[in-house]
């Protein structure tokens, strides 16, 4: 539906809000209408046409439980299923915010608001009622450059759904994934669409680091504090001061260095090496891992109540094997930006040449895929690349690309890359994968944590 022809309902015990809103939404929307008092909900949608309704998430009521918004939204729901519903939170109840998605909100901005972005999240909820899904979204890059994360599939949707409404709070967020999946590119991503965007955007793969240098790096130290500190260093949470600080690999750290990270994220303040001087921190955090989270919640590895603290909201990079239909959207994309590199023609694929990459299982992920289509775009000596011009790295072991030329593969072998296929053939959809296999949910469940997939 068109902005300009919807009807929208405003619900806030808050006067100045209801006049603000009122005035932001008049010219974009055919009718506003503003309650104060949530009781009258009920009349005013079996009188009105409603299509979207903006719901606070706490009022002064004789409730009185801090979570009025969730029995309000549920209400609505009940009573009226297919309008749409964004929540009103202020920053102190983002996490209430989120459990409120699950409820069946359809999003939530945070007070205070940039007017021209609510505007946008009505357009694109109401937009996504009819039309067509948004392939992607971009990341700004150096140099005036963008660098988009594209994906059509439905795993890929879903997350650009969340990143939408996760990014302009300031909820810690957990990146899962395998290695490749794109999680550098996300967290960048929801940098840029956050409210931090015009401040530093800093980056650690605090894995690689060994205790010293990880108290060095993050907190910084004072000349003197230990044997190579030989002038003073400030660490990359006061560089990230206002901004973003993404910490790669999390879960490689330590316990040790875990402990002293935990410290720092609940006292919001960071102390450098060689001072006792505290020094206020106001960052917004960003972790990543390739370790699965029910591996990562193991206590022998890993303190739970850090992993609390870095998980507010986790989202999850699938493999590329389970996105395959993106798999020509984002080989076209890298021959474009790999042909225009290396001062080449236009590069495009023969349709044997899709299909392979299709087949192909890309153990390395969009990485993997990236560097061959770079390799391709160097070596090919015609502008439509052939399957003989696709070479794939080596490096990784792959699953075989066709159970045919499998004569010597084990039984159990077969079966597992059977059921590979038809997950990835159905886009991750486990229910759809089972259906196709003769299967329950139960069984290929079973089957999935027998191989390890």
């Amino acid at each position: 539906m068109i902005l300009k022809k919807a009807t929208v309902m405003v619900v806030d015990d808050d006067t100045d809000v209801l006049t603000a809103v009122k005035l932001l939404l008049k010219p974009e929307v055919q009718e506003i209408i503003t309650e104060k008092n949530p009781e009258n909900i009920n009349s005013l949608l079996t009188r009105n046409q409603v299509d979207l309704v903006l719901l606070d998430m706490n009022f002064n009521s004789t409730m009185n439980t801090g979570n009025e918004g969730i029995y309000w939204l549920r209400k609505i729901k009940e009573w009226k299923p297919n309008v749409c519903v964004i929540m009103i939170t202020a920053y102190g109840h983002i996490d209430l915010a989120v459990r409120s998605l699950k409820e069946g909100a359809n999003d939530f901005v945070v007070k205070p608001w940039h007017n021209e972005r609510l505007i946008e999240t009505l357009k694109d909820l109401l937009d996504k009622q009819e039309g067509p899904k948004k392939p992607k979204i971009s990341v700004k890059g150096s140099a005036g450059t963008s660098t988009a994360i594209l994906g059509e599939a439905e795993a890929m949707q879903d997350i650009f759904h969340k990143v939408n409404k996760i990014a302009p709070t300031d909820a810690n967020i957990l990146l899962l994934g395998e290695n490749g999946t794109g999680k550098d590119l996300m967290a960048k991503a929801i940098h840029e669409r956050s409210l931090r965007a015009n401040k530093p955007f800093v980056k650690v793969d605090v894995g690689a680091l060994t205790d010293t240098l990880f108290e060095s790096e993050l907190f910084g130290h004072k000349k003197g504090a230990y044997t190579d500190a030989r002038e003073d260093r400030t660490g990359r949470f006061e560089e990230a001061e206002g901004g973003t600080l993404f910490l790669d690999e999390i879960g490689n750290i330590t316990l040790q260095q875990q402990a002293k990270l935990l410290t720092v994220l609940q006292n919001r303040q960071v102390t450098r090496l060689g001072t006792n001087k505290a020094v206020d921190i106001n960052i917004r955090l960003i972790c990543a891992t390739n370790i699965p989270l029910q591996e990562l919640a193991n206590e022998n590895k890993f303190r739970k109540d850090l992993i609390y603290r870095i998980n507010t909201v986790e989202i999850t990079m699938p493999p590329l094997r389970r996105r395959v239909q993106d798999v020509p959207l984002l080989a076209r994309h890298f021959a474009k930006i790999y042909a225009a590199k290396y001062l080449k023609p236009s590069v495009d694929f023969s349709n044997a040449a899709l299909q392979k990459l299709q087949q192909y299982s890309f153990p390395g992920n969009v990485r993997e895929l990236q560097y061959t289509i770079e390799r391709a775009v160097i070596m090919a000596d015609d502008a439509l690349l052939q399957p003989d011009d696709l070479i794939f790295s080596s490096l990784e072991n792959s699953i075989p690309e066709t159970l045919e030329s499998a004569d010597n593969v084990p039984l159990s072998m077969m079966e597992k890359n059977a059921i590979l296929r038809v997950i990835e053939k159905h886009g991750g959809n486990i229910t759809r994968a089972a259906k196709e296999l003769g299967l329950t949910r139960t069984a290929l469940y079973r089957r999935l944590n027998k191989y390890d997939i």
